[in-house]
């Protein structure tokens, strides 16, 4: 089965495919800043943190 498709329609899908590779990237990027790293912070005030982000 051959199609033929237009210059508009295949520079409409290039836009698409791009912008959903630009789409993850973001995705990925603020996945990795809301990483916390609380090791060095007391159990007691883990538990206070953990309780205020319940609330929000």
């Amino acid at each position: 089965m051959k199609q033929n498709y237009s210059i508009d329609e295949i520079l409409l899908a290039v836009d698409e495919i791009q912008s959903r590779k630009i789409d993850n990237k973001n995705k990925k990027s603020i996945t990795q800043l809301e990483k916390k790293d609380y090791s060095d912070v007391p159990k007691h005030t883990l538990k206070l943190i953990e309780e205020a982000e319940k609330i929000k």
